[in-house]
């Protein structure tokens, strides 16, 4: 099967035709190009009459349906070869009814399949950034984290914390003190230590992108096996919450690479496929899945959690997949940083919100602020419109395509200058300075589990598109103070407060909620979105006699 065969046959019907033609088709020399056409003359494909002299045509006469004849190979290649080999032959020239049957088939091959151990695979349109509790910064990343480590403790969306890897804590007026669990191994079979426990919190206490988190925190000691204490002697009242993070993560290193205690670990990752497997020696119960596989496919290829049996029923199962905000950068130095030219902006912004659904039909526009059961309506004064002497600088990026097309529709209706520059999503999510050289930008956010922990989180970590904006005003570092010393149950009064402070100074102008709808089989039993608005493969199980 040759790609360039396909795309000259369904370029090129029985008939006359100009080798130069021929070679444009097949982005080929004429030299190339006649050795090609040469080949596949000798293995029966085609004819190939050269026009001979000036102004003579070439003829090309077809012997075989090379698509019929393709789309036959790929179909019994894709019944027998491996998953992760498949997604290539989509790069093919195919027409849309043969994509259309080979994609069916293709997809028929995803699920859940008992072919010698219970594995679920899953299609992954793009690469896992990072397997590495501090480097997850993608949601996508972290929903892997989730499956690979453990943390200390968690927490439910209610703010109520449950043991994990410690089975119980005391919290003193300057300390947390935490009992570990007994006996808990690590994928290469080690036994989790204190030293292991304090070794990974002090690495995060000094990681760039968690460091203001742990301010409070001035020292972690040993005091007996398995026990851990955290020092926090001017007070931490959310030092417990904290530990229950992504990036709380346990794990050892080694030479392989970082090792956790999840109830999977990583058993291999190409650019190709990579495979979770089941970890035997989970403390709690190892899961009743023997692998999860996430196999390459293409950006559009739909996500569907499906079993192997025949026609099964299915049902949607809807989780949150975060808000999207409009993120202007009153730090840099441009016409940006005045309020009045953010109040105007944002008034445009807010009058064309609703129409935003024109070009994300997934998503729920949202009139208040981004947080869940309470509406800000920011007091914005109304300001005369700005003499733009200079385009404004627009931030854009792969997953805000769309709902930068909103944006630069209402400036053009609006008659705002700008100009949109676009950066690869690592330069985005990771805030590298490159992509901080904007004026604004959409945003799209997906907290973890419990929103106040996560909103705080939001507005203080290194990877928060927030983070460079705030971090310069006085102000707000006496407001993210306040956090350290209020009790975290009465957390949601400061969270209102700073949510309307930003957006009456036009740094944050809420958009939007999207939610995700994922069709399961209705055999795949134990279905909870937990992390990240992602599916918890942990407790999943297929029952073989469920009915339709």
């Amino acid at each position: 099967m040759n790609q360039l065969l396909l795309k000259l046959w369904r370029a090129c019907p029985t008939g006359e035709v100009r080798v130069e033609k021929v070679a444009d088709i097949l982005e080929l020399s004429r030299k190339q190009t006649t050795r090609k056409m040469k080949k596949w003359e000798e293995d029966g494909f085609l004819t190939f009459s050269p026009g001979k002299g000036r102004g003579h045509l070439s003829k090309i006469e077809w012997k075989v349906n090379v698509e019929e004849s393709f789309e036959k190979e790929a179909m019994n290649r894709m019944e027998h070869e491996p998953m992760e080999s498949l997604s290539a032959y989509f790069a093919y020239d195919w027409s849309p009814d043969t994509r259309h049957r080979l994609m069916d088939l293709f997809a028929a091959r995803f699920g859940y399949s008992r072919e010698g151990r219970d594995k679920l695979i899953i299609p992954r349109r793009h690469l896992f950034r990072s397997f590495h509790p501090l480097e997850a910064a993608d949601a996508q990343s972290a929903h892997l984290v989730a499956n690979l480590y453990n943390r200390l403790v968690s927490i439910t969306e209610m703010g109520e914390c449950l043991p994990e890897l410690a089975h119980s804590w005391d919290k003193l007026p300057d300390r947390l003190r935490l009992y570990l669990r007994k006996d808990v191994r690590f994928h290469d079979g080690s036994t989790m230590k204190a030293e292991d426990v304090q070794r990974c919190l002090e690495k995060m206490g000094k990681h760039p992108i968690y460091r203001e988190l742990w301010i409070p925190v001035e020292d972690i000691t040993i005091p007996g096996p398995l026990i851990i204490d955290i020092h926090h002697p001017a007070g931490c009242s959310y030092v417990l919450q904290m530990l229950s993070m992504m990036c709380a993560s346990i794990y050892k290193e080694t030479a392989e690479g970082p090792v956790g205690t999840g109830c999977f670990y990583l058993g291999e990752d190409t650019l190709d496929k990579t495979v979770l497997l089941a970890f035997r020696d989970h403390f709690r119960e190892r899961p009743l899945l023997d692998s999860v596989e996430f196999v390459k496919v293409e950006p559009d290829f739909p996500v569907h959690y499906q079993s192997q049996t025949e026609d099964p029923a299915s049902i949607e199962v809807e989780s949150d997949s975060g808000f999207g905000i409009v993120v202007m950068n009153a730090y840099r130095d441009s016409p940006i940083h005045h309020k009045d030219v953010r109040t105007y902006l944002h008034h445009i912004l807010a009058r064309h919100r609703d129409r935003i659904v024109d070009f994300h039909p997934r998503i729920t526009p949202i009139r208040g602020g981004c947080l869940k059961g309470h509406e800000v309506n920011p007091d914005l004064p109304q300001v005369p419109r700005p003499d733009f002497k200079s385009p404004l600088i627009i931030r854009a990026t792969g997953y805000t395509t769309d709902s930068t097309r909103w944006l630069q529709q209402v400036f053009d209706e609006e008659g705002v200058p700008y100009e949109v520059r676009w950066f690869t999503f690592d330069e985005v999510v990771t805030n590298h300075p490159r992509a901080l050289e904007s004026d604004l930008f959409i945003h799209g956010e997906i907290f973890e589990e419990n929103e106040d922990l996560s909103f705080y989180h939001f507005l203080i970590n290194g990877y928060s598109p927030l983070h460079p904006v705030l971090k310069p005003l006085e102000e707000w570092k006496e407001r993210l103070d306040l956090y350290r010393q209020t009790p975290f149950t009465e957390w949601r009064a400061l969270h209102e407060e700073n949510e309307r402070k930003l957006m009456e100074d036009s740094l944050m102008i809420p958009l939007y909620h999207v939610k995700r709808a994922i069709p399961f089989s209705t055999d795949l039993m134990n279905i909870h979105i937990r992390h990240f608005g992602y599916v918890d493969f942990s407790k999943m199980w297929v029952c073989p006699g469920a009915e339709a």
